[in-house]
């Protein structure tokens, strides 16, 4: 059952890498635990490279909500998992023809909160991004490694906040280095800006590099 689960989803990542490969969109897949600060990393990160790129964004609930992810000008979806602790490629392609994506330079995936299950879906992403704040454990990286091993790229949230939570940095890098050493790492602040030059600036390079932009203007 495993096996004809990971095919039929391997099929629906095909297609979907096809769609994103023709239309020359880019796509990044966010993993976070709950209340990792995620949808405010991901708004600030909007807001400093709207001026550069087009997004569009994919929002997971576990239930129906009414909530939605409110950023000016950028095309959004809301998928209900219906309780389901992950996305497929499926349900990836089955609100694809809800966006205009032609219009699209970036497409966000966020993902529903949890960090505790098997290796995530292929979804045909370019990037798998593994979030984590520093009001949770630096163990985590070692306890649930799966997200983190599977990561292009590591953000490290809150750090705001990060004198006052017991966050021990230290650990976190080594356990991140011990993980997956090849894996940039982030340590990022919505609220002050912290990290985020450096952030944007890598995803702007990984944008050019796996797509077909041309005569990027850098300025």
């Amino acid at each position: 059952m495993k096996r004809d689960v990971l095919l039929a989803n391997k099929k629906f990542a095909a297609q979907n890498r096809t769609v994103f490969y023709d239309e020359n969109v880019f796509v990044i897949n966010l993993l976070s635990d709950a209340y990792s600060g995620k949808t405010t990393i991901l708004k600030r990160t909007i807001e400093q490279l709207k001026d550069v790129m087009t997004f569009g964004v994919i929002e997971a609930v576990k239930a129906a909500s009414t909530e939605r992810i409110s950023i000016q000008n950028v095309q959004s979806v809301q998928i209900n998992t219906q309780g389901a602790c992950q996305l497929d490629a499926k349900m990836i392609a089955e609100v694809l023809p809800h966006f205009t994506l032609r219009e699209i330079d970036m497409l966000v995936i966020e993902n529903v909160g949890t960090l505790n299950d098997p290796e995530p879906f292929d979804l045909g992403e370019h990037v798998n991004a593994a979030v984590i704040s520093t009001v949770e454990s630096a163990e985590k990286v070692i306890k649930h490694p799966t997200p983190f091993e599977h990561a292009d790229v590591i953000l490290l949230t809150k750090m705001d906040i990060f004198p006052y939570t017991g966050f021990d940095l230290k650990e976190f890098r080594e356990n991140v280095k011990q993980i997956n050493p090849d894996a940039p790492v982030f340590e990022l602040s919505a609220q002050s800006g912290e990290g985020f030059k450096r952030w944007t600036k890598w995803l702007k390079e990984s944008w050019v590099a796996q797509t077909q932009v041309k005569d990027f203007d850098w300025t």
